[in-house]
């Protein structure tokens, strides 16, 4: 397990509770943040760590209007 896994597959946690309160699908999130949405759901997925850019977590924030503070509140 890398150092930093808890933190990334937080991050997808927060990204998808977002994602939801929105209302958006996979698809739609991905297309607004312009990514696939095959990248969208490994971040996402909880059994899976995957990387990602900070560049990537700017557009998914723009896409679903928060700050990027709100993705790294971790309870």
């Amino acid at each position: 397990m890398g150092k930093h896994d808890e933190k990334y597959r937080q991050l997808g946690i927060n990204i998808s509770h977002y994602r939801k309160i929105k209302g958006y699908t996979q698809e739609q999130l991905a297309e607004k943040a312009h990514i696939s949405r095959v990248h969208l759901s490994h971040i996402e997925a909880p059994n899976m760590v995957s990387s990602f850019s900070i560049a990537t977590l700017f557009d998914l924030c723009d896409a679903l209007e928060i700050a990027p503070c709100q993705l790294f509140e971790f309870h």
